[in-house]
């Protein structure tokens, strides 16, 4: 069993960074087919969000990625995202993807032409609240030595 050893980082004043290991490459067929489509980041929430910047996926202030398009192709695990908002750097990457039998959610942001093997790093977040219109990524991030969960709420666009 293959250990995908992934960063996701924060900045408040000075960088934290927690890394988190995948445990699981076996796929959850049924909870990647349920996320097939289109999607839209509805909001991005954590405790202390007002005093707190987050950089998300180490693109971008976590804020910026309200109103991102998300697309999940479920049969090839691909896709692609891009940011949109307004006041925010405008991002658009390919992207690969699964969902493991554990309910983590595995992320690879990809340069163009870029191949999703020679990609080492990546992202481990929680799926939650799954339906056919709405689901939840948790990142799981340390603030003040305490574990804090950030929520991208994600709602179906077609």
């Amino acid at each position: 069993m293959k250990k995908l050893f992934l960063l996701s980082c924060m900045v408040l004043a000075m960088a934290a960074c927690k890394t988190s290991s995948a445990t699981s490459t076996k796929v959850d067929s049924k909870s990647q087919v349920a996320i097939k489509g289109n999607w839209t980041v509805s909001s991005v929430t954590y405790p202390g969000s007002d005093y707190i910047k987050i950089n998300s996926f180490g693109l971008a202030d976590s804020k910026c990625f309200e109103g991102s398009a998300w697309k999940f192709v479920s049969n090839n695990n691909s896709g692609e995202m891009s940011l949109t908002k307004s006041n925010c750097a405008a991002f658009s990457s390919p992207i690969k993807w699964f969902i493991n039998k554990e309910g983590q959610f595995i992320l690879k942001i990809l340069s163009a032409g870029e191949k999703a093997k020679k990609v080492r790093d990546g992202y481990v977040l929680t799926v939650n609240v799954q339906d056919e219109n709405n689901f939840q990524l948790i990142d799981k991030i340390n603030v003040g030595n305490k574990p804090t969960d950030v929520v991208y709420q994600f709602q179906k666009t077609n």
